[in-house]
């Protein structure tokens, strides 16, 4: 490989890394949400995953039944999770063609 090529393949790595960058952004800009237990939870987090807002109906609150309650809400950070890294793993990929960023 010439200098040349290393030179070009360097500017494509940077405008590579730049879109990400950018693709990154906009996934943490967007807000995401799930509801679990028919809605009686119901949780917000941006695409930095930060918590926006959780909701808990109150006739979920059981002092007899704190596991269920706590298994709602694990369930709800779970999959907002799980959508955050979706679309930030689509978002990117789309760039990289599948290539760890």
């Amino acid at each position: 490989m010439n200098q040349k090529q290393i030179q070009q393949l360097m500017k494509e790595a940077q405008k590579m890394q730049s879109q990400v960058g950018k693709a990154q952004e906009e996934v943490e800009k967007k807000e995401f949400s799930f509801s679990a237990g028919g809605g009686a939870v119901e949780l917000i987090m941006s695409g930095k995953k930060e918590v926006i807002k959780l909701n808990i109906k109150p006739e979920v609150i059981d002092p007899e039944d704190k596991e269920m309650l706590e298994d709602l809400i694990t369930l709800a950070i779970t999959n907002v999770i799980a959508q955050i890294e979706t679309e930030l793993e689509s978002s990117v990929g789309s760039i990289t063609g599948g290539l760890p960023f």
